[in-house]
């Protein structure tokens, strides 16, 4: 069967059928967690949600050639679930190395920090678009059919999120000749 046969046999309840889309997606889908999540047990946390929620959820998918559409859409409302519940709680933190590093070790991770701070600090649906480009390698038509907006909104929604982060590091940039 292809995908598009097994999304129509998962949504009249055929557990192997939904249990096959589910093992095809399930890299994807940990790339898009973690993308958003930046910690692989909260990453994994989410996409059994997401697993859950497809599930009870499964006739809710109208066209099944879009079931990976439709499930990406579920994992970023889970993600998007998570960062509200850390936020409250106030209990962010940083995956600490164990490891020795050497400073271009160091100077790459703290590039890769800088860079996760300043995505998270853009509006949900800049963060989106940036995290599905870059980090899923998505084209603005696919990313356009999971946000469920048109392709112009993506793109004007793209630009704008680069323009805000050229500014954040252009002040880090500034700041940080001032300061060495």
């Amino acid at each position: 069967m292809d995908k598009k046969q097994l999304a129509a046999a998962a949504v009249k309840g055929d557990e192997e059928a939904f249990l096959q889309i589910m093992n095809d997606e399930r890299q994807k889908m940990m790339r898009v967690a973690y993308a958003y999540l930046r910690n692989e047990a909260d990453a994994l946390e989410a996409i059994q949600e997401t697993v859950c929620r497809a599930w009870l959820k499964r006739k809710t998918l109208r066209q099944p050639q879009y079931v990976t559409t439709w499930l990406i859409r579920i994992l970023i409302h889970v993600c998007a679930d998570e960062l509200k519940r850390r936020k409250r709680s106030a209990a962010l933190s940083e995956d600490d190395g164990k490891n020795s590093f050497n400073q271009d070790d160091i100077a790459s991770a703290a590039e890769r920090i800088d860079m996760a701070k300043a995505i998270s600090r853009l509006e949900k649906p800049y963060k989106d678009v940036i995290l599905l480009k870059y980090y899923e390698d998505m084209t603005i038509t696919d990313i356009a059919e999971v946000l469920q907006r048109p392709d112009g909104t993506v793109r004007t929604w793209l630009n704008k999120a680069l323009v805000q982060l050229r500014k954040h590091f252009n002040r880090l940039g500034g700041r940080g000749r001032q300061d060495g």
